[in-house]
């Protein structure tokens, strides 16, 4: 078991850097990049930068709120 758990660590470790290592090649080097450079075809348009992590935290902020709501619902039912 404990093997299994430090290979799914690795995993999301490896998966957050790639993340992190693109998005900030994306927002922070690409910029300074000619438009007509072949590197330009493995990104999204710039105003995908603002959209796509505004959209993941709202969504991530809803279904918190939801959990948080949820919980609370149900420890009220429990006190009754």
């Amino acid at each position: 078991m404990e093997l299994a758990d430090q290979a799914v660590g690795f995993l999301l470790s490896f998966i957050s850097i790639s993340i992190f290592t693109y998005y900030t090649c994306w927002v922070i080097v690409l910029p300074f990049v000619d438009s007509d450079h072949f590197i330009q075809k493995f990104f999204l348009p710039q105003h995908y930068a603002i959209i796509i992590p505004v959209f993941a935290g709202v969504i991530l902020l809803s279904f918190l709120s939801i959990f948080v709501g949820f919980v609370m619902l149900k420890s009220k039912q429990k006190v009754k």
